[in-house]
Order: C-alpha cells, then structure tokens, then sequence
C-alpha cells in the first residue's frame, strides 16, 4: 500500500493542475500585499464604474503555464455591493466576496465564506482575473438568491476538484457557483429541478485525465475522486459558466484584468 501511495503521489505531481476548479482561502502570502491591495481596488472601481451589484469574479491561484488546455483561472466567487467597514472603523461602500472555499485541514469538506476583495486575491500566483457581469435583471434575481436561505441551502459541503455539475454528489466553488445561478435564473430552490436544468442547458469543461492517473489519483488525495463522473470527466470552470452565459444572453459583459489592461474574451 505504501508503494502504491507513493506511486500515486508520484502521479498526480505530474498532472497538469489537476486543481482546475480547487479554492481555499489564502495561506500564506506569493504578492507583495501591497500589490494585492491596488489590484484589488481596481477590480472593484471597474465593477463599480460599471454599475455592477453583482459580479461573477476568478482568481489564478495557480501558474496557467501547468494548467491544462483553455483553463486560465482555478477559484470563483459573487462579489455583491454592499456596506462595508472601512479601515478607519467608518461605513462606507464597497464589494464583499461570497465564497465557497476549500478548509485547508480537511481537504474533501467546504464552508461557505465571506471575505474582501484584497483577502480574495492574497493567495494568487499571478493578478489576473476573468470577469462575468450578469444582465442587470438577473444581477437583481442573484441578489435575491444570495441573500436568502436559498444560497447557504445550495451549498454541499462534500467537496471534489473534480465535481460533476450534473449531480448532487459533490461540490465545488464554481458548481456552487453555478446552482446559485440557476436557482436565480429558474426562481426556484428546488435543487432537483436545478440539477435536471444543468443537465439540459450546461456543457461542463471536459478534463482530459488519462486512466492510470485517474485510477490513482483517490490514493493521493479523496479531494480528487472522479466518483461521481462517467467515462468523460466534466466540472464546472469559469470558461464554462462564461460560455454558458453568453449562449443564453444572460451576461452583460465578459472580460478580463490585469494591472496593466483590460480586455475583452
């Protein structure tokens, strides 16, 4: 057994990011926090600038050089306008982020948490996020969902890097995500009928994991079972909840920032 694990171990070093849709809370600081903190202005005065009550945002929480194939980004959260505390102690205006995020001690559990733009991209290998912002009508229906019992409801704390959208079984940050969406879109909490929506209107990311690695990938960490996949692994990524929104009309806008730019996917 012990050689097995080593082999898996061994394995899953050299899979390409296989946290493709993996969050956790920041650890550990790789950007000076002062850089964080300016880029994190920026995305919020560009929300702002906008108009935007709700925004779909992403972190690059690891090097897209080891990611596989058309996946740039590997966390996602709603930043909501909201009131907030000020450094100062004073109330004023700005965007709390509505995470699910991975615990660090026990790798297969979630918690949904909330934090502040600069916390949300202290952990990033790199200042880079993709934006989705929702049509106005349904930034109010997400709105509505996110502060009701609905959104704590949708959440599954059996956490998989892997999660297939397409059932119940488990969850990660951008399938939590992405039935939050659906619950606005439906006007519905019934997490069947959500499902049953997925499987009718979303086309996952497929990840291309060949079978050895795949086989032993459990060995190495239970955050990376594929149980609940068929022969085609398929999980929810920003790409894919971008392409879905677009194919529906129901983003406004869909685009990316970097400290020097601004562009359109």
């Amino acid at each position: 057994m012990r050689i097995l694990k080593l082999c898996a171990a061994l394995v899953i070093s050299l899979l390409p990011a296989v946290a493709t849709a993996g969050s956790s809370a920041a650890g550990k600081p790789i950007l000076p926090a002062a850089e964080v903190a300016v880029f994190a202005d920026r995305v919020q005065n560009d929300l702002a600038a906008r108009g935007a009550s709700v925004a779909i945002v992403s972190r690059m929480g690891r090097d897209p050089a080891q990611m596989p194939d058309g996946i740039l980004y590997t966390h996602v959260a709603f930043w909501v306008y909201s009131q907030i505390t000020l450094a100062d102690g004073s109330r004023g205006q700005g965007y709390r982020v509505y995470n699910l995020y991975q615990r660090g001690d026990e790798r297969t559990v979630s918690d949904l948490v909330q934090d502040s733009p600069a916390e949300f991209f202290a952990g990033a290998q790199r200042l880079d996020t993709g934006i989705i912002i929702p049509k106005p009508a349904l930034q109010r229906k997400l709105l509505a969902v996110i502060n009701s019992p609905t959104y704590a409801a949708l959440h599954n704390p059996r956490y998989s890097v892997l999660s297939n959208p397409r059932n119940g079984i488990f969850q990660n940050c951008t399938e939590h995500t992405l039935d939050v969406l659906m619950a606005a879109v439906y006007g519905t909490n019934d997490l069947a009928q959500i499902q049953a929506n997925i499987t009718a209107y979303f086309e996952p990311q497929v990840i291309e994991i060949g079978g050895l690695k795949r086989a032993l990938a459990t060995l190495a960490s239970e955050a990376l079972t594929t149980r609940d996949q068929g022969d085609v692994i398929g999980t929810t990524t920003f790409g894919s909840l971008a392409r879905f929104m677009q194919k529906y009309d129901l983003a406004a806008e869909v685009y990316r920032v970097t400290p020097t730019q601004i562009t359109r996917f």
